[in-house]
């Protein structure tokens, strides 16, 4: 499979603080869903930040092999209290696809719809954001990323704060549109339960990368996900 992504003796900290990646090398092949796990503080959200260009490497090399890019980042629940509805918010998420002035296309519109269906909200495009549950409201930043129809959808804690039902349903939405659509899914968490026997691929990251493989070759206790802090 061609490369969706290469990070190649890769090193980054912030300001004078020590590194928080050491020699990182990592590639993800085109349509792979990843879990990207470890301790808060491991250097997850740092990676996601690499890849996606929001920080640049102190040495090494970060190559991203695709056009488009989706992006739900931490806490991004944060604006649900705002009056926006499912489709205002999905939406601003085409904003990359679109032309700067005028009204959306009939295309534009098309690809919101798409997006609020794919993630299970198409009955309810004008329910306001506030008065769906959490797992509904993740979905509907979600579908927000889906928007702009990205090849790599990159997710940073996106399970934070929903209960175990909704977790599982967006594990299974995301293997889902991996399967359907071949996008690349980079998943980061601290706890991967919710992911794990949807997820091909585990990378474990304390400073570095220290596991690479099948969430079946981890460990024992990596598996039990009140353990996936430690």
């Amino acid at each position: 499979m061609p490369l969706a992504l290469e990070l190649d003796g890769v090193f980054f900290g912030y300001a004078a603080a020590a590194p928080v990646l050491r020699d990182v090398g990592l590639t993800v092949d085109r349509s792979e869903f990843v879990a990207i796990a470890g301790p808060n503080g491991g250097g997850k959200t740092t990676l996601l930040r690499l890849v996606l260009g929001l920080e640049q490497p102190d040495a090494g090399h970060v190559r991203v092999f695709v056009d488009r890019l989706g992006y739900l980042p931490q806490r991004a629940q944060s604006g649900v209290d705002a009056p926006l509805t499912v489709r205002e918010l999905v939406t601003a998420g085409r904003a990359p696809r679109t032309r700067f002035l005028g009204p959306l296309r009939s295309s534009d519109r098309a690809a919101v719809r798409e997006a609020i269906g794919r993630v299970g909200l198409g009955d309810r495009p004008d329910r306001r954001l506030t008065t769906l549950s959490g797992g509904q409201q993740q979905r509907a930043f979600i579908a927000k990323a889906l928007a702009a129809e990205p090849e790599l959808l990159v997710l940073d804690e996106p399970t934070t704060g929903v209960d175990a039902e909704a977790q599982e349903t967006i594990g299974a939405l995301l293997q889902q549109l991996r399967a359907e659509l071949g996008m690349t899914i980079l998943y980061a968490s601290h706890e991967f339960g919710a992911v794990e026997r949807f997820v091909e691929r585990l990378v474990l990251v304390r400073g570095g990368i220290v596991f690479d493989g099948a969430p079946s070759q981890l460990p024992g206790v990596w598996h039990d996900p009140s353990h996936a802090h430690a």
